[in-house]
Order: structure tokens, then sequence, then C-alpha cells
């Protein structure tokens, strides 16, 4: 396979568009026009959120902009008589005696605007983390807000991490927005000085910021297309970065000798966005130079018309003098108001994409019943059939199971039979196709799954080491009124109280070898931990996937010998591939391709031919294959 080919396939893995996404042919649409028509809704939005973080700022830096607006277009006006008074017929000091109050109204509007200035710098400074934050915040509920399902549905990737720029960003729309505001309030002052001298000046002026104002939306597509084309690029290299840095591929890397390939990949991805990226760049470049060009030529065209008001005597000489002026700082404002209204619409469009996952929550929003459920003593489920979105089959087809308080139901079968996904289903984390899932009657569609889920202790196959302390690892923010008690003896029917103990500090101490005085555990102690708050969880439906596959016999035999016991007041799924684990069981289902195809005790299913027996022979079978040849005899 050619470079290319391995290019062109990286292409087809990372770019793909998903259905219903229309982002990328609205933006090919964007307009000045649709700028123009959108830039009151952005600003909008982004002072209503600045508002509710810090409103005093909010109003400081408006004021702020009123009264520098003020201070220029008086500064304007008391040029005029400065320049009037300068050229006058008479006696100089008497010119001069003439002239200061307008010298002394134009030095204090320069000084109230830098004074202003810096103001507005503080204030916007102060605003802009908060706001962000709010974004961020709001964005992580969004994400939490979403069922299971999404992070198995092609593009949800991509959704978030388009709202996550937006959100990245949303900080830029602060300094952004006071500087368009600024360069607005100076343009309408140094307008209606241009109106009081000459109306005639205005509507040549805003012809004058045509030119820029379409090339600096031209841009803000190009660059937010370019974005948009690369972000599975993007992401990809982000972590293939983290692979590459982090301590846990090392041994791999290294062993593996997998640097160079890794290398390789990485610096292909990046020349690819890099290239993607100097397309845009040199687009933008040539679009701002035929709007330079374009301006040029309008400011000709005014200036052009001043001299013919001047030389027509429609003008004075110091009014002449004071709309050159004018005409500089309108010229200056016009492609401040252009430039900074094309980034805020660029930002806008991610913000755009951060308000759309927020509303939709990637397409996934969390559907909420309106049935507070208590604790569940009966889970069942009947004719449940479940597939995963992009899937040709069934994960779970025709399944019927139900699990009681005071049961535990073993889930056994080969990869990919089903077993995670009829626990997570069971457990409302996943909602079913078709068919039930019920809690004491009640379908978990209409259960508030919030509610459902205080009801739930699950511990996953790849469960979650938090970089906190012991105890935050085991309690999860979710103390009992005796804590430390609790703590100790769901610790310590996890086995886990021994890890504890072993620790500098206890319970205090920090699980992160990342940081200062932090302390690194092990697999199996990591998964003492995690069955540890999976027992101090005080909740009816205790579901376990592959909980002892780290832990050592003795601690495994640990585990087992309390379960019966945890399973007194809750009912109890355990996925396991390790088979003699299921004699805890009271029942065993068997699952193959998403059906149940076996159910009993297991000396029952042991004993009687089908695949729970198979597996078993199978996984006790330790022979190599020539020893297994020469028992059976000559020829077998």
């Amino acid at each position: 396979m050619t470079s290319t080919d391995i290019d062109k396939q990286a292409d087809e893995e990372i770019n793909f568009a998903w259905e219903g996404d229309s982002r990328w042919e609205a933006a090919k649409y964007i307009t000045l026009r649709h700028m123009a028509g959108r830039l009151p809704h952005l600003m909008r939005r982004s002072l209503s959120i600045a508002w509710r973080v810090d409103r005093p700022s909010v109003v400081g830096l408006l004021a702020c902009q009123i009264v520098s607006g003020i201070a220029a277009a008086l500064g304007l006006f008391a040029t005029t008589s400065t320049i009037a008074a300068l050229i006058s017929s008479g006696n100089i000091s008497d010119r001069l005696w003439e002239a200061w109050p307008s010298v002394a109204v134009l030095a204090a509007a320069a000084g109230i605007r830098a004074t202003l200035f810096i103001t507005v710098t503080w204030l916007s400074s102060r605003i802009a983390p908060r706001v962000q934050q709010e974004f961020e915040l709001m964005l992580l509920e969004a994400a939490t807000g979403s069922e299971l399902a999404a992070y198995d549905s092609p593009g949800f990737r991509d959704r978030w991490d388009n709202a996550e720029r937006g959100a990245i960003v949303s900080k830029d729309i602060i300094e952004e927005g006071q500087d368009f505001l600024a360069a607005f309030v100076s343009l309408m002052a140094g307008a209606v000085v241009l109106g009081v001298l000459h109306p005639l000046l205005i509507p040549f002026l805003l012809l004058a910021s045509l030119p820029q104002g379409i090339a600096q939306v031209h841009s803000a597509r190009v660059s937010y297309l370019a974005s948009v084309k690369m972000v599975g690029h993007s992401r990809m290299i982000g972590v293939l970065r983290w692979h590459l840095a982090d301590r846990h591929s090392a041994d791999q890397i290294r062993a593996g000798t997998m640097a160079p390939f890794l290398l390789d990949k990485y610096r292909r991805l990046t020349h690819r966005v890099t290239d993607v990226h100097r397309q845009s760049v040199a687009e933008g470049a040539r679009m701002a130079f035929l709007g330079a060009l374009g301006g040029g030529l309008a400011s000709a065209v005014v200036w052009g018309l001043l001299i013919a008001l001047l030389a027509t005597g429609h003008l004075t000489v110091a009014a002449a003098g004071t709309a050159v002026l004018a005409l500089r700082t309108v010229t200056g404002s016009v492609q401040g108001v252009v430039r900074n209204a094309a980034m805020i619409f660029r930002t806008g469009m991610y913000m755009d994409d951060w308000s759309k996952f927020l509303e939709e929550t990637g397409g996934h929003r969390l559907a909420v019943g309106d049935v507070i459920p208590g604790g569940p003593e009966e889970v069942r489920a009947e004719n449940l059939v479940y597939r995963y979105e992009g899937s040709e089959k069934n994960a779970l087809d025709g399944i019927d199971f139900t699990v009681r308080t005071g049961e535990i139901v073993a889930l056994v079968g080969e990869n990919g039979s089903g077993k995670s996904t009829l626990s997570r289903l069971l457990t409302r984390l996943h909602l079913p196709t078709s068919g039930t899932v019920t809690w004491d009657g009640h379908p978990t569609t209409s259960l508030d799954p919030h509610a459902a889920w205080k009801h739930v202790s699950l511990v996953p196959q790849d469960f979650s080491c938090w970089p906190m302390t012991a105890r935050d690892n085991i309690t999860l923010g979710q103390p009992h009124s005796d804590d430390e008690k609790d703590i100790w003896e769901a610790a310590s029917a996890a086995g886990a109280d021994e890890v504890v103990r072993e620790l500098r500090s206890g319970l205090s101490t920090l699980l992160a070898r990342e940081w200062l005085n932090g302390a690194e555990l092990s697999g199996g102690q990591w998964q003492r931990v995690a069955l540890a708050r999976a027992f101090y969880r005080p909740a009816a439906l205790l579901v376990l996937d592959e909980p002892t596959s780290a832990l050592d016999p003795r601690a495994e035999h640990r585990i087992f010998a309390n379960l019966r016991r945890a399973a007194r007041d809750r009912a109890v799924v355990l996925v396991t591939h390790r088979l003699a684990n299921v004699a805890v069981a009271d029942r065993v289902v068997v699952l193959d391709h998403g059906r149940v195809v076996q159910e009993g005790t297991f000396e029952m299913l042991s004993k009687a031919p089908g695949l729970f027996r198979e597996l078993l022979e199978l996984q006790n079978d330790r022979t190599v294959p020539a020893q297994r040849r020469a028992a059976k005899g000559p020829g077998l």
C-alpha cells in the first residue's frame, strides 16, 4: 500500500459526515448581509451570559464605551474651534487665548479615553475567564445529560469537539465584543461630526467600508470550514500525542518498537492539518488584498469628494481640517468594526456549535420519565432487543430475563455475546430498541433516570481510577450518616482495607502518582477500590462486570465469600468469564450472539450438554494439544 493509499484510508477513517449535519453547507453561504443580521444575536447572547456571571463589570464596560464615544465626538468638535481660532486673522496672542478652551477639551477627551481604555481592559480581563468557565460548565452539564448511547453514535464525538471549541473561544468574544463596541462608538462619533459638517460624506464613507467587509466575512468562512474539515484529524493528533507521552503506553511503545510508526502517523496527520490551514490562510490573504484594494479605491473617492466640497466653498478650511481628522478616525473605525465583526462572527459560528449541542445534546438528550422509582425488588426484561446505532445487527435479540432482591444471577457467554450490553439495559443506562425492561412493573423509559441511578451500584470492566483521595474514590461524593464506619466496612468487604492501611495517609492519600505525594496502585488494588465503592453505595441493584479479573486467588475468594451477604437486600447481576465463580449464583444465564441459549443452576448446567459445559471444560483444560491427542490414543 502506498503512502497515498494510507492517507486516503486515514481520510475514510477520520473524515466523515453525519446525517442531519447542516453546518458544512450552511457555512458555504455565509454573506456580509448574513453577518450583519447575526451580529446583534451573537452580541446579545454573549452579554447575557456575561451579565449572569458579573453584572457590575458588564455595566462598567458599557458605561465606559458610551463615555468614550462622547469624549471622541467632543474632541472632534473641539478640533474645528481650535483650527478656526488658529487660522483666523488678528493678533496671535488673542488667537491662542481664543483657542485654549478647545485645546483643553481636546486634552481632557484624550485623557478620558486613555483612562477608559485601561478600565475596559481590566474589566474585560475580569469577565472573560468567568464567561469561559460558565460556557464549559454548561457544556459538561449537557454532556452528562445525554444518553449513554450517545458515546456509541458516529459523529457524537465530532459534535462534542466542535462544541468544546465554542466553549474555549467564548472568552474571545468578550474582548472582540469590546473592540467592536469601541470601534463602533468611535465610528458613530466620527459619523456624527461628518454629518454635521456635510451629510453627503456619510453614504460615501459606508461605501468605502463595503469591500473590506466582504473580504473579512469570506476569510471568516474559509477559516471556519477548514476547522470543520479537520476536526477528526485534530482529535486523532491529540490522541496520538497523549499516547506517545503517557506512562501507561510507554512500555508498549518501547517493547513494540512503535515509536517510528506512531511518529510517522502523527507527522502525516499534522502535515495534512497544516496544509489545509495554509490553504485557508492563503485564501484569506487573497481576499484581504482584494478588499484592501477596493477599500483604497473607495477611500480615494471619499477624499476626492472632500476636496470638491472644499473647492466649491461647501466646507470652510477649519471644517475641512476637522473633516480630515474625522475621516481618518472614521476610516480606522470602519476597518475596526468590520474586522472585529468578522472575528465575532467566526467565533459565533463555533459558539453556535456549542449552543446546538446544549439544545440537542448531540442528538441524544437524556429521556426523562415522570416515575420516581424506589429500589427495585424485581428487574425484568421481556422480548428485549437492542441495536447499537450504525450497526447492522442486534446486540441483543428477544431476551427474557429476571433478577429479584436477594438473588444472584450470573451472565456468562463468549466475547460479544451481549452480557455487558444487557447489564446496562437493566440499570437504565441504555434504553431498549424494542421490548421492555421494567423495574417493579415500570418500564425504564418511564423512569426519571437520575432517581433510578440512585438505586444502582455498578462496577464496569473498565472502571475509572479517579485522581482523588482513597476516601473520595470509595464514596464518590456520596457520604452516609456514619461515613467513616461505612467506608471501612465497604473496604473490608472488597479487600481494599488492606490496600488503604498500607497507604502513607490512609484514606486521605491522593491516588495519583503524577501529583506530588500521590500514590500509585496496581491493577488489582484499583479493582478492590472499585468494588469497595460498589459495596459502599446503598443500592438495590448491584451489577458486577468482570469484578475480579485483576485479583489474585485469595482476594477473589474474599469477594465471592462476601457477595452472598451483599445480596441479602440487593438484586445482584454478575458478569464473568471465570465460570467456576458462578457457583455462587442462584441462576446462570448463558448468552450466545445476543440470545439466551441456556438457563439454570451451576450444577445443572455443568452436567447438561450445551455451551456452558463446553466453555467450562475448555476453561479447565490446561493440557497442551500434543498431550491431549496422546491421551485419546493414536489416530485421534
